[in-house]
């Protein structure tokens, strides 16, 4: 699960990345590197960036578990 945990990591990072250059550039990076935002590459990773986001809400307690940063209550 760690392996998704960081894939999923990884594909948050872009997005917000990506999302960062849009707002202060009006620059989309992944629409420039794969030819527009209907391209269907490009269409993919918007896709799988949102699915990365959905799991991350989803698991944030299970991760804080596999990685060891649970807090144990006193």
């Amino acid at each position: 699960m760690k392996k998704l945990d960081i894939l999923a990591a990884v594909l948050l990072i872009v997005g917000g990345l990506n999302w960062g250059l849009v707002g202060l550039f009006q620059f989309d990076l992944v629409a420039g590197l794969f030819g527009g935002h209907s391209n269907l590459i490009a269409r993919i990773i918007y896709s799988l960036v949102g699915l990365s986001a959905f799991y991350q809400a989803a698991q944030v307690k299970g991760i804080q578990r596999r990685w060891g940063f649970a807090r144990s209550r006193a």
